[in-house]
């Protein structure tokens, strides 16, 4: 695969006119200053020396210590917010208020952002994860002058978030120029209305900005290669026996936009798009291009690990290609709109995307968070979130909400109640679905069909859902008749009584399992479910009879779940069962920094991913694999090192096979197979002796496949593995190295825990460290980590224009160990 470029390429095209590109579009992410200051820093003449140098995307909150008395709390991360100040020095560029404009577009910056240009307000932006651009050619100085750009970030009113979500300006950001007759930002739509094996309909809506007297506006379709395919100088145009994006064909198009007046090109806009047809089926799910798929997908947040929530295009790639391996076809964007790079990587790799806007509308979850904005801004942060998105082949659903207090009635909540103004806000807007009563009058019902309304207006090609965890027939949402996809959120057994409520409606598990594990950690016996945490006793008893972990941590085997959750084999069992249920999203793809359901500090991370934060995957994962995959899988679990005498349960992930039999020491255990919901082969009270336990799977009695697990020496020294051995010079390129104890033997150890010591020499830096332990206090950005359950992460980063060698080292057990990476100038 072809490295992604971390500003957005699709929107790049190269084409000449008299002297100057029509539309420059430029990185601006490097050369700011950076500093954590409730000083107003916005004047242009303000002293920023001393202030750090950085490049973007950067999230400073990352960059703290954990603690317990950082007002995010631990279900925030446990890391500091508070008020920073970004600052860029840069020249006026070419033409500006001589028929050329200017424009800023920043990815999200969170949160409470305020852009200022040689110290003038430009706007501001309150939703940390809405993109927007800003036209900032009014604040500059001359051509070729000095300006200065200040961007303010609030982040101090706290807990604001149920997860981690960072702090700064934590996505890509652009220096556009163009010609005052422009396409402008997200102005191009392109849909595909009429598809058939002979030709495909494409639809084009383009918004101008700009004088358009006497311009013409030409469109041109190339294929995957570059060859033209159509062209028109109207909105509508045919591609001849048309290449459909898939799954497992991502192909795309290429749209071009062309303003032109007495043939001089005004402006260029450049849009990938896919040919596909979706469909929701109540009775069977989710069709592509006429095939039924079952959605096999994951919930994510947008963190990732040691990096914080700051973008990074290999971070998020290496993310999908861990999920793609366990048989992944689906994310759902949890719960906010994501950073563009997901998306142009998931039209890339092959996934099906829920698109999700909020987390929360007008009722609040934490003290601080999106809910106060919501009544001046949703209408603008949604529109924008649609407007950007829509064109990716990818998304097949738009989720307005997740788990939205407003499922349900507050005690004075009624039209009486409200104040006039609101009132007849929702009783007036207008309602293009036409869904539900139209004497309807509960206000949560009208205004989830006003949000449904929004989305459909801008985009009426795909369905809208929301994911709803209260499964009743007066969940206002459920009966509002706007979502056109029932998100279900747990609730796995009122599948079948959703179907009867709402007969009509297609049914999608929105959000599954929620089971918690720690990895490489085993409780016995492995029969004992465990179900944390207590506080909601009262609604779940069955947590009292789990105790509290002292260490923190949770059994690797798949028996420990939250009291509102399944287990994973639970979850996916009950939507694989029914055809009506369109798919699944579990809750979570990976670990994420907040929320460490069921431990309060010094967890600080969750424990929900099949994957840990370092992207080092659990058991689970071979479990999903199983089902998901028609790869041959046999996975065995536990490890092998125990004190002899232990009472150990063995459990088995397989596929492609009938039964496994199990060998201690070469001498038969007896064999074992799935049986009904249980999706693993199980071997219980086996007295340990050290050695190796051997798993072999058979299919009409014929060897499928082996999996061992060898008992350790004690460790005595690390092996260090890249996932890249080669990465690019440009300043954002990663590098991932494993860091793995062995026994003298060369076998891995998998109890594990000495301290690590970090640190990088040559021509990059070191990025993060990690170790996929959610209870450790040490600092992702430090140069100490312990490694757990005999593994750790150390992330290298390149340094732009500087190739050559970059070292990493390790200290552990006595002795430095190496690996090398080299940075070149351009990676294919």
């Amino acid at each position: 695969m072809k490295r992604i470029i971390p500003f957005l390429a699709a929107a790049l095209l190269f084409c000449c006119c008299k002297s100057t590109t029509p539309r420059m579009i430029e990185d601006f992410n490097f050369d700011w200053r950076f500093k954590l200051t409730e000083q107003i820093c916005s004047q242009p003449d303000f002293d920023d020396s001393d202030w750090r140098e950085l490049h973007l995307p950067h999230d400073w909150s990352v960059e703290g210590e954990f603690s317990d008395a950082n007002p995010s709390r631990p279900t925030g991360g446990a890391l500091p917010g508070g008020m920073g100040w970004y600052r860029k020095h840069f020249s006026t560029p070419e033409g500006i208020g001589q028929g050329r404009k200017c424009f800023l577009e920043f990815d999200g910056i969170f949160m409470n952002s305020t852009v200022y240009v040689n110290g003038q307000t430009v706007g501001t932006r309150p939703y940390g994860y809405s993109s927007f651009s800003y036209d900032i050619s009014g604040y500059l100085n001359g051509e070729g002058e000095d300006n200065v750009v200040a961007v303010s970030c609030d982040n101090t009113e706290q807990p604001n978030s149920r997860w981690y979500a960072g702090c700064g300006i934590y996505r890509n950001v652009r220096m556009v120029t163009v010609n005052e007759t422009h396409i402008a930002y997200s102005g191009v739509y392109v849909t595909t209305p009429e598809i058939s094996p002979e030709k495909a309909t494409v639809k084009v809506q383009t918004e101008v900005e700009g004088d358009m007297t006497g311009t013409v506006l030409n469109y041109t379709v190339l294929d995957k290669n570059g060859k033209k395919v159509a062209s028109s100088t109207t909105a509508e145009l045919e591609i001849p026996r048309p290449h459909l994006w898939d799954i497992e064909d991502t192909y795309q198009y290429t749209l071009q936009v062309c303003i032109t007046k007495d043939k001089e090109i005004l402006d260029c806009y450049s849009q990938k798009f896919g040919v596909r047809t979706i469909f929701f089926d109540k009775d069977k799910g989710f069709f592509l291009n006429g095939n039924p798929v079952k959605l096999k997908g994951v919930c994510l947040h947008h963190d990732m690990g040691c990096l914080g929530s700051a973008i990074h295009p290999r971070a998020l790639e290496r993310e999908l290609s861990i999920l793609k391996d366990m048989g992944v076809n689906a994310i759902r964007t949890s719960h906010n709109p994501p950073a563009p790079e997901l998306l142009n990587l998931c039209d890339e790799m092959g996934f099906v995307v829920m698109d999700e806007a909020f987390d929360m509308w007008k009722r609040r979850k934490t003290r601080f968070d999106y809910a106060r904005f919501f009544p001046d801004w949703y209408n603008k942060d949604l529109s924008d979130f649609i407007k950007r998105d829509r064109n990716h082949p990818s998304i097949i659903m738009w989720s307005i909400g997740n788990e939205v207090p407003e499922q349900l009635d507050a005690k004075d909540e009624s039209l009486e109640n409200l104040s006039p103004e609101e009132a007849n806000f929702l009783l007036n807007f207008s309602d293009p679905t036409n869904s539900g009563d139209p004497s309807e009058s509960n206000p949560n019902v009208l205004l989830t069909r006003h949000l449904a309304s929004i989305v459909k207006a801008l985009d009426d090609t795909r369905y809208v859902t929301s994911g709803c965890n209260h499964a009743y027939t007066h969940n206002n949402l459920l009966r509002s008749g706007a979502l056109e996809v029932l998100g279900i959120n747990y609730n796995i057994a009122k599948y079948d009584s959703v179907r009867v409520w709402f007969p009509d409606t297609p049914i999608l598990g929105s959000e599954t399992a929620s089971s918690i594990n720690s990895r490489g950690v085993y409780h016995f016996p492995s029969s004992r479910l465990e179900v944390l945490p207590h506080k909601f006793i009262d609604q779940y008893p069955e947590a009292a009879n789990t105790p509290y972990p002292e260490d923190h941590q949770l059994t690797a085997f798949d028996m420990s779940r939250v009291p509102w959750g399944q287990t994973a084999e639970e979850a996916w069992y009950a939507v694989r069962e029914r055809d009506f249920v369109a798919g699944t999203f579990l809750w979570t793809g990976f670990d994420y920094m907040g929320e460490p359901t069921p431990f309060e500090w010094p967890s600080r991370s969750s424990y929900f991913g099949v994957v840990d934060l370092a992207g080092f995957p659990k058991d689970t994962w071979w479990m999903y694999r199983s089902e998901w995959t028609d790869n041959t899988v046999l996975h065995l679990l536990p490890h092998w090192n125990w004190k002899e005498g232990d009472i150990v349960d063995v459990w088995a992930y397989y596929n492609n096979a009938d039964e496994v039999e199990l060998f201690l020491n070469g001498k038969s255990l007896g064999k074992s197979s799935k049986e009904g919901p249980r999706l693993h082969a199980q071997w219980t009270d086996i007295a340990y002796e050290s050695g190796t336990i051997e798993a072999v799977s058979y299919k009409n009695g014929k060897e499928v496949a082996r999996d061992v697990r060898r008992t350790s020496g004690k460790p005595v020294a690390l092996k260090l593995e890249a996932d890249r051995q080669t990465i690019s010079a440009d300043g954002y390129d990663l590098s991932y190295v494993t860091v793995s104890a062995v026994d003298e033997n060369g076998i891995e150890v998998p109890t594990a825990d000495e301290m690590l010591r970090f640190s990088v020499s040559g021509e990059g830096e070191l990025a993060g460290i990690d170790n996929g332990n959610a209870a450790d206090s040490l600092s992702l950005k430090g140069t100490q980590k312990a490694m757990f359950s005999g593994k750790a992460l150390g992330v290298v980063r390149s340094i732009k224009g500087r190739k050559g060698r970059i070292t990493l080292c390790v200290n552990g057990y006595g002795k430095d160990y190496t690996i090398d990476i080299n940075s070149v100038l351009l990676v294919d």
